[in-house]
């Protein structure tokens, strides 16, 4: 008995030591969860003040979701710096052109639009008479406040249509080309002797300056302008958007000689953006030599030249950088290296509404009209030259615009939506969660129609989830609207232009036009100096 009671008399004393221990131990846990979220702020913290979490790295203790449950899809080496965007959307639409080069009949017609180039006067000047002969690369017309810079005909033949629009406004330069073409021959300047200003001249009278743009306000460059860097995507990221790989295959050599003509443009950099999830990537973009890469991995807008300037050296006040695309710098590279200007390019023909989307091979400027023939499907269409968010629309005998290598078919979106979002049974490319994508299928067949009117502009937030800048773009349109020049400037308008926008536009929910909105306020900074 003696000893059953002492056991009983001690077992009050062993719990309270089990729960001292339990309740120590809770307070070590406690201690751990608060050092390791402290850590992981800290973390967060540095990543932020040191700009390195604009490279998509996670800098956390704890890994993301997509970290645990799915594979990474970058073909960068992992030696390469990749700048991983998460903000932006890829719009699932049907119609992708197939990867190869189709047969049709070669356009007879070919046009050249001042309307193309931002800042030009509505009337320039046409040096060549109606009915007049041209070689490919001959100028046929030029800006009166800018004489010394020259826009050339991408094809040999005749000189038949000077169109214009309001107020007499040339619209459209058109060539009956030849069956055999001809091309101009040139003094080509030696690149291991030219100077800086002799090359620019060189490429100013020769109609290879338009070929690439100046920000901001990306207009054709200033003859006495000095860029401090030249940017060139090798990737297209919009809607249906063409492979740049296809586009120089082939064009090696060219490329590599026009980036050698960019480097001796600029006292900095020529930058290359190249895409880390491409498996395919060509090698002349990869193996590229007196340039700077840089590896970028994301959705839309992640391929816009915008976003990779933004992210590798962003435009500050008084700043001027030069752009230019693949098929500008081929086209440069072919002039000094073939001595002629051939124009030729691959153009995706793009969009549900047609029956074969393929890649076609022709000049700059061609009469889409021919590409298409018997290739539609539908009746009720709208004809784009370029990609659906920023292309323009042109008739079904329009001509391609200058810097498209893109021509884009959708149902015109012309009819009555009864209820239109409270009844969302049609699918559609939305970022909105009202939506149940995960319903719908991979591609979506989209039309022109915009599911409702223009509204009150109010803040949502979907501009910021799509633009990967420290830009707070809500408030820049609204300081454009009002006119408010400081703030403007203070908000970043230098570095952005119409294609930057773009998917604001598509996402916002007030129906405003964001890109006209950024076109103002970047036509009144360039009237202000």
């Amino acid at each position: 008995m003696l000893a059953g009671f002492s056991a009983n008399a001690q077992s009050p004393d062993g719990g309270s030591s089990n729960l001292l221990v339990a309740f120590i131990a809770f307070l070590v846990f406690i201690l751990l969860v608060i050092i390791v979220m402290v850590a992981d702020r800290l973390m967060r913290v540095t990543a932020t003040q040191t700009g390195a979490d604009k490279t998509g790295e996670n800098y956390s203790v704890f890994p993301r979701l997509e970290e645990i449950f799915s594979s990474s899809k970058s073909y960068a080496t992992s030696a390469s710096s990749i700048t991983k965007l998460k903000k932006g959307y890829d719009i699932p639409l049907a119609g992708e052109a197939e990867k190869v080069v189709g047969e049709t009949a070669a356009p007879v017609r070919y046009a050249i639009k001042p309307t193309d180039f931002q800042g030009m006067s509505p009337i320039p000047k046409v040096m060549v008479e109606i009915e007049g002969t041209v070689k490919a690369g001959d100028p046929i017309f030029y800006d009166k406040k800018r004489p010394e810079v020259k826009f050339c005909s991408p094809v040999s033949g005749q000189l038949i249509e000077v169109n214009r629009g309001a107020k007499r406004k040339i619209t459209e330069v058109v060539i009956l080309a030849d069956k055999e073409q001809s091309y101009r021959s040139y003094d080509l300047p030696n690149l291991n002797e030219v100077s800086r200003e002799g090359l620019v001249d060189f490429m100013a009278a020769n109609g290879l300056l338009p070929f690439l743009r100046q920000r901001p306000y990306n207009i054709v460059p200033e003859v006495t302008a000095v860029p401090k860097n030249i940017f060139v995507s090798t990737f297209n990221t919009a809607p249906l958007a063409p492979c740049s790989n296809m586009a120089v295959k082939g064009n090696e050599a060219a490329f590599q000689k026009g980036l050698d003509v960019l480097a001796k443009l600029t006292e900095g950099t020529v930058h290359l953006g190249l895409n880390a999830a491409d498996a395919g990537i060509s090698s002349a973009f990869t193996d590229a030599s007196g340039v700077s890469k840089h590896w970028f991995d994301g959705p839309h807008p992640a391929g816009n030249v915008g976003v990779q300037i933004h992210q590798i050296a962003p435009i500050n006040k008084g700043d001027i950088v030069w752009t230019a695309d693949v098929n500008a710098v081929i086209t440069i590279g072919r002039v000094v290296s073939e001595g002629r200007v051939n124009t030729e390019r691959l153009v995706a023909l793009t969009g549900a509404e047609l029956e074969n989307a393929q890649y076609v091979k022709v000049f700059q400027g061609a009469n889409v009209e021919t590409l298409l023939e018997g290739n539609i499907t539908e009746e009720n269409v709208r004809v784009v030259s370029g990609d659906v968010l920023t292309g323009e629309k042109i008739s079904e005998k329009g001509y391609l615009g200058f810097f498209d290598n893109q021509v884009t078919v959708l149902k015109e979106g012309d009819y009555y939506e009864m209820f239109g979002w409270l009844v969302p049974i049609a699918p559609r490319p939305s970022i909105s969660n009202t939506f149940p994508h995960f319903a719908y299928p991979e591609k979506m067949v989209a039309d022109t129609n915009t599911h409702g009117e223009h509204r009150a502009f109010v803040v949502t937030g979907q501009y910021e989830s799509v633009l990967p800048m420290d830009i707070y773009p809500q408030h820049l349109f609204k300081s454009i609207i009002v006119n408010d020049f400081e703030r403007m400037e203070g908000l970043g308008i230098y570095e952005l232009v119409e294609e930057d926008v773009a998917l604001c536009e598509f996402v916002c929910t007030s129906k405003q036009n964001i890109q006209q909105i950024l076109r103002k306020g970047l036509e009144m900074m360039r009237d202000q100096g």
